[in-house]
């Protein structure tokens, strides 16, 4: 039996390498690493369909050189990584991977949310490099998150989901984006300079477009609290990291919880040596059970593609 060749860029979790072993053949081997731009092409060039990431720039002069190439599974809500345009020009069909991942990246939200307010990360160094001396009254005070303000900039699945976990802790919630939501009626539809200047803390869920790219640099760090804290788990280039690090180093904002990057894996060399921000290895999806659904999707949509079928979740 003819197995349908797929590419796929990066090793998924054994789950899921399992069903693509047996449903297809793989142009590549892939790797934990992202390919060079030449192992990209190489992989492409035959390839009836592909399973990327964010990290592999499809343009069109990638999709020029897959001829066969039928559709593109983003194993990603995001796709800024693909030039759609060109994609639809091709005929190549483009699917993502939306709603597995909204919980999972709500808690890691959370997870910043709490770490940068209470100080976790600077208080497990402190004990691992044995300069914890005891309890004191006035050792590495925080600020409280119950009872405070939440701006969430981008009300979509993620944004929403970290909002209703706001309840939990009796926040006020505003937010901004296009359009009023149907969520909790005490949710506030505010403009974005009124998130800025009443939260306390704020969070970023909008995708990565030409209007969005540096929607929060200078001026916008100039309207929030000097006691507010800035959380981004969306899209690096979301936040001019410059324009941040000068407004943690002069005390415009108390801190920042980051789990993307402008040029990831690059990192702002200021955001380091800052002990008020927390910084993670873009881990906004990353548990075994979301990433092993997420693949399943890109899988599903792919067979869906081959067999002639509608894709499940086609983007263009």
């Amino acid at each position: 039996m003819r197995l349908p060749a797929l590419y796929l860029s990066r090793l998924l979790p054994e789950p899921v390498m399992a069903v693509i072993h047996e449903r297809f053949r793989l142009t590549a081997v892939p790797a934990v690493d992202p390919p060079s731009r030449q192992a990209l092409l190489d992989g492409l060039r035959e390839a009836e369909a592909a399973i990327c990431t964010l990290t592999e720039t499809i343009d069109d002069a990638v999709l020029s050189l897959a001829p066969q190439l039928k559709i593109l599974a983003n194993y990603a809500v995001g796709y800024n990584n693909i030039d759609l345009n060109a994609a639809h020009a091709r005929g190549v069909i483009v699917t993502n991977t939306p709603e597995v991942l909204t919980e999972t990246t709500a808690d890691l939200t959370w997870a910043l949310i709490l770490a940068t307010a209470r100080r976790v990360v600077e208080g497990d160094r402190l004990v691992r490099g044995l300069q914890w001396t005891g309890w004191a009254p006035t050792q590495m005070l925080g600020v409280d998150v119950w009872g405070k303000t939440l701006g969430v900039i981008g009300m979509g699945r993620i944004g929403q989901a970290v909002a209703r976990r706001a309840a939990g802790f009796r926040m006020q919630v505003l937010y901004s984006g296009r359009h009023p939501v149907e969520g909790d009626p005490q949710w506030e539809f505010r403009p974005l300079h009124d998130v800025l200047t009443e939260s306390d803390f704020i969070t970023v869920h909008v995708p990565l477009t030409p209007d969005t790219h540096h929607l929060l640099g200078q001026q916008a760090f100039a309207y929030m609290k000097p006691t507010a804290f800035l959380i981004n788990t969306s899209r690096g280039p979301v936040v001019d990291e410059a324009a941040l690090v000068e407004a943690l180093r002069a005390g415009r904002l108390a801190g920042a919880g980051l789990d993307v990057y402008e040029r990831e894996p690059e990192i702002h060399p200021g955001l380091r040596k800052l002990p008020n921000v927390v910084l993670l290895p873009h881990l906004g999806s990353a548990t075994l059970d979301t990433r092993i659904r997420m693949g399943m999707i890109c899988v599903e949509n792919v067979q869906a593609v081959l067999e002639g079928r509608p894709a499940p979740n086609r983007v263009v």
